[in-house]
C-alpha cells in the first residue's frame, strides 16, 4: 500500500506518540503503613471460633435463631429507600466512570448541512466567473464527518480512569456499609422492640399483684387492721405502676414503627408478631478472629482506602498540566454547489491537523492545583488510619461489653431471685400481721426494679452483639470478604483492566 508523505508522517507520529503514552506522571499507589496489633485486647470465649468458615456472606443475623428477624431483614435489603439510594450513588460513579472512559477514544461527528446565500455586489473580491459588480446567489451542500483525539502522552487520562474506577469501588465499599448499618440498626430495633413487649409482661404482671395487694389493704382498713396512709401508698404504687405500664407501651409502638421505616412500609400497615424477648437470652457466640482479618472485611475502611486510590491518581492528573498537550483533528467528505454533484469523485474533501499546548505561564494556578491534590491525598491518608484505629476500637468495646455484661446479667439474676423471695416473705408477714405495709411495697418495688434491669442488661447484650458483628464487617465468605455491589442497581459491576498506555 502506498502512502503520500504527510499521511506517513501522521501515521508515524501517532505511533511514536501512542507508545510514549504508557508512562503516566504522578505516583504509583502504594498502601499506607496502618498499625495492626497481633491481638484484641480483650480476651474470651467468642474468639476460639474461626470468622471466615462460620457464616453465610451477608446473612449474618440468621446466628440469632429468629426467623421474624430474617424476614424483617429480607424485606429491609427490598425495600429500605436508604438502600436504593446508596444504589443509586453506585450507579452515579459508575455512569462517571463511563464518561472517563470515553475520553481514551477518539471523537467522531457527522454534520451534514445545506445553505444558500447570495454574495454582495459591492463586495472587495470579485470571483472571475462572475463578471463585473453585481451580486450573485448560490448553493452548498456538505456532508462532512469530523474526528478528534487527545494523544494521552504523559498518562492524564489513564490517571483519570484509575482515579474514576477506584470511586466505583468506593462508591461499593460505602453502599456495603449503608447496607451494614442497615441491618444493624434493624436487628438493634427489633430486639428493643421485643425488650420493650417483655418489659410490658412484666409491667402488666407486677401491676396486677400490686392490685391484689391494694384489694388486701383495702379489706385490712374496712376491719381495722391498716391505715388509711396504708392505703394511700399501696394506691401511690399502683398509679405510679400504671404510669410506668404506659410509657412502655409508648416505646414499644415506637420501635415497632421505626422497624417499619426501616424496611420501607408506612407505620399504618405494618404489623409484627408479638415475642417478647426472654430475660435470661443468651446472645449467639460471634467469630471474632485476627486484628489482620478485620481490615478486609470492614468496607467502610475499604471504602476509605479506595478513595486514597483516587486521590493518588488525581495527583498524577494535577502534574500533567506541566506538561504539553496534543490533539489531532481531521475530516473528510463532500462539499459542493450542486446537490447533484455532492458525491462525486471531484467533490470529495479532507484535512488532517495536529496541535500542540503548552502552558507556559499560568500564575500559580497548575502547581496549586497539585498542592492541592497532594494535599487532598494527605487528608484521605489520615481518614484511612483513623477508620482502621476507630475499627480496632469498636471491636474492643464490643468485646469488653459483652465481659461485663455477662457478669452484670449472672448478678441480676441472683438479685431477681433474691428479691422475690423477700416479696414472698414480706407478704406472708403482713398477712399474719408481723409487719406493716411498708415492707410489702418495698419488697414489690425492689424486685421490679430488678426484674426490669434484668430485661436491660438481656437487652443490651444483644445490642452489643449486633454491634459487635457490625465492628466486625457483617457476615464472612470462605476466603475473604467482598464488597457486595448493590442487588438493586441495574448497570453491571465495573472490572478493573490493565490498559496499555
Amino acid at each position: 500500500m502506498n502512502l503520500r508523505p504527510g499521511r506517513a508522517l501522521v501515521l508515524a507520529a501517532l505511533s511514536g506518540l501512542t507508545a510514549m503514552g504508557c508512562t503516566a506522571v504522578g505516583p504509583e499507589y502504594r498502601r499506607p503503613d496502618a498499625a495492626v496489633p497481633a491481638a484484641y485486647k480483650e480476651t474470651g470465649p467468642w474468639k476460639a471460633a474461626a470468622p471466615r468458615d462460620q457464616l453465610p456472606k451477608g446473612a449474618w443475623w440468621q446466628v440469632f435463631g429468629d426467623p421474624l428477624l430474617d424476614g424483617l431483614e429480607e424485606r429491609a435489603q427490598q425495600g429500605s429507600p436508604r438502600l436504593q439510594a446508596a444504589a443509586a450513588r453506585v450507579d452515579q460513579a459508575r455512569a462517571l466512570a463511563g464518561v472517563v472512559d470515553a475520553n481514551a477514544w477518539p471523537t467522531l461527528e457527522f454534520a451534514p448541512d445545506a445553505a444558500r446565500y447570495r454574495a454582495s455586489g459591492n463586495r472587495p473580491d470579485q470571483p472571475s466567473k462572475v463578471p463585473g459588480n453585481v451580486p450573485y446567489t448560490t448553493d452548498r451542500f456538505r456532508l462532512p464527518l469530523y474526528a478528534s483525539y487527545e494523544v494521552d502522552l504523559w498518562g492524564k487520562l489513564r490517571r483519570q480512569r484509575e482515579a474514576a474506577d477506584a470511586r466505583v469501588e468506593a462508591s461499593q465499599a460505602a453502599y456495603a456499609t449503608v447496607m451494614l448499618a442497615l441491618q444493624a440498626e434493624l436487628a438493634q430495633t427489633y430486639f428493643a422492640q421485643r425488650a420493650a413487649q417483655e418489659d410490658l409482661r412484666i409491667l402488666v404482671y407486677n401491676l396486677d399483684l400490686r392490685r391484689k395487694a391494694l384489694d388486701l389493704v383495702v379489706a385490712r382498713v374496712r376491719n381495722g387492721l391498716a391505715t388509711e396512709f396504708d392505703l394511700a401508698r399501696v394506691e401511690t404504687e399502683v398509679a405510679t405502676t400504671e404510669g410506668e405500664l404506659e410509657a412502655a407501651a409508648r416505646r414499644s409502638v415506637e420501635l415497632q414503627n421505626a422497624l417499619a421505616v426501616l424496611v420501607g412500609q408506612a407505620p399504618e400497615t405494618f404489623t409484627l408478631t408479638e415475642q417478647p424477648l426472654s430475660a435470661v437470652a443468651v446472645p449467639p457466640t460471634i467469630p471474632v478472629g485476627l486484628p489482620s482479618d478485620l481490615l478486609e472485611r470492614r468496607p467502610d475502611v475499604a471504602e476509605a482506602e479506595r478513595l486514597m486510590m483516587a486521590r493518588n491518581a488525581e495527583i498524577g492528573v494535577a502534574e500533567a498540566a506541566f506538561f504539553p498537550s496534543i490533539k489531532l483533528t481531521g475530516g473528510a467528505g463532500f462539499e459542493s454547489a450542486e446537490l447533484s454533484d455532492l458525491l462525486k469523485g471531484d467533490s470529495a474533501v479532507w484535512a488532517l491537523a495536529a496541535s500542540l499546548t503548552q502552558p507556559l505561564f499560568e500564575g500559580g494556578r497548575i502547581r496549586a492545583n497539585v498542592d492541592r491534590a497532594q494535599a487532598a491525598w494527605r487528608e484521605n491518608v489520615a481518614v484511612y488510619r483513623e477508620r482502621v484505629l476507630v475499627a480496632f476500637r469498636e471491636v474492643d468495646d464490643a468485646l469488653a461489653s459483652l465481659r461485663y455484661l455477662s457478669g452484670q446479667n449472672e448478678a441480676q439474676t441472683r438479685a431477681v431471685a433474691s428479691a422475690e423471695k423477700a416479696e414472698r416473705l414480706a407478704t406472708a408477714r403482713y398477712r399474719s400481721g408481723l409487719t406493716v405495709v411498708l415492707d410489702v411495697i418495698d419488697a414489690q418495688r425492689v424486685r421490679l426494679l430488678t426484674e426490669r434491669a434484668r430485661l436491660q442488661t438481656s437487652a443490651q447484650r444483644m445490642l452489643v452483639c449486633v454491634a459487635l458483628v457490625r465492628a466486625l464487617g457483617g457476615g464472612w465468605s470462605g476466603t475473604h470478604s467482598e464488597v457486595s455491589a448493590p442487588a438493586t442497581s441495574v448497570a453491571p459491576v465495573p472490572q478493573r483492566k490493565e490498559r496499555a498506555g
